[in-house]
């Protein structure tokens, strides 16, 4: 039978850590940091034991909504992809899983779990008690040769991509540049004012990401530049372990058709590549990624309230940021 035991961050525990094979740069320190800084939340390490011995490590954070208690590994809107467990191949997701359930509701005393477990699957989520809603992501497997990579894309996507060389669009990495932050959310306001809408996070955001993994040198910042030297898009893809994950992107509208975006994301494939990283991740399943290649993942999304009433707070809460989303942009005056 699995147990959970909290533990303090220490030096010792996150080189343990840094040994199971699942880890995600979301299992880190620094991001982490991060992570607790933009929400104001407290992280929460646990080590997963069979008996005496450690098969694994849990990792979350503890924020409050309603004056409640609530256990994220993450939370949506914490722009964290996946987080939970990172396991020994003999140790069951299900179990680790199962002993989550009163590491949460009766050591923590939380009102409220979240989970998204890149390792879970929808079967193994029954009988617990929990809600879940599917959340794949699409990934690309950088293994083959860049010809087959680039081949693997739909057709219109590699023209895209020559198309922007032959229209003189090159590519910047960036480092220790103070103004980048603001190209990119400067570009993120437009690309969501296409839709009337305004971006779900402040730019502190993305300065507190640069601010905290940047140092770690797990993090891919880039600039595309026209003929003329204008910056017209960016992206930024943290990187760790064997996967590279693309957090964000932006473009200016009036410059798209110079074809940017794609030819950041060649260029960030085949920079991961080099460095061995073996899989692109793009942290969601939106349908326009599969012009890449992509191979879409399955990874539920999983949830459980103390009550009814806290579910559904939750669901509530949920619905009314995309309320004041909307009616910040009419206030706002975006323009689609």
């Amino acid at each position: 039978m699995l147990r959970l035991h909290r533990v303090e961050p220490s030096a010792e525990i996150w080189a343990e850590r840094a040994t199971y094979d699942d880890r995600l740069i979301f299992h880190t320190e620094p991001w982490l940091r991060f992570v607790a800084e933009a929400q104001r939340a407290e992280p929460v390490l646990a080590r997963v034991t069979d008996g005496d011995r450690t098969v694994g490590h849990f990792t979350g954070l503890l924020t409050k909504r309603f004056g409640l208690r609530i256990l994220g590994s993450p939370m949506a809107g914490w722009t964290t992809s996946y987080v939970g467990f990172t396991l020994s191949p003999e140790a069951s997701r299900r179990a680790a899983l199962e002993a989550l359930m009163p590491f949460a509701f009766q050591e923590l005393g939380c009102a409220h779990l979240e989970i998204r477990d890149r390792g879970l699957t929808p079967a193994e989520l029954g009988g617990l008690g929990l809600r879940w809603s599917d959340a794949p992501t699409a990934v690309i497997d950088l293994r083959p040769g860049e010809d087959a990579l680039f081949g693997a894309m739909a057709s219109a996507c590699r023209r895209n991509i020559r198309k922007a060389a032959k229209s003189a669009v090159t590519i910047e990495e960036v480092v220790d540049d103070p103004t980048f932050a603001d190209d990119f959310y400067d570009q993120l306001r437009d690309v969501f004012a296409k839709q009337n809408l305004v971006p779900t996070y402040s730019i502190e955001r993305v300065r507190s990401l640069i601010r905290h993994i940047g140092p770690s040198g797990q993090l891919l910042l880039l600039r595309a530049r026209d003929g003329e030297g204008r910056c017209i898009a960016t992206a930024v893809l943290p990187w760790y372990h064997r996967t590279m994950y693309f957090w964000g992107g932006a473009s200016y509208r009036e410059h798209q058709h110079l074809r940017p975006n794609e030819t950041l994301i060649w260029h960030a494939m085949r920079w991961a590549k080099a460095r061995g990283v073996t899989e692109f991740d793009f942290v969601g399943g939106n349908s326009y990624k599969a012009k890449y290649g992509t191979v879409e993942v399955p990874v539920p999304w999983a949830r459980r309230s103390r009550s009814p009433l806290v579910a559904n707070l939750r669901d509530a809460a949920q619905q009314g940021f995309a309320m004041k989303q909307r009616a910040v942009a009419r206030l706002t005056g975006a323009r689609g």
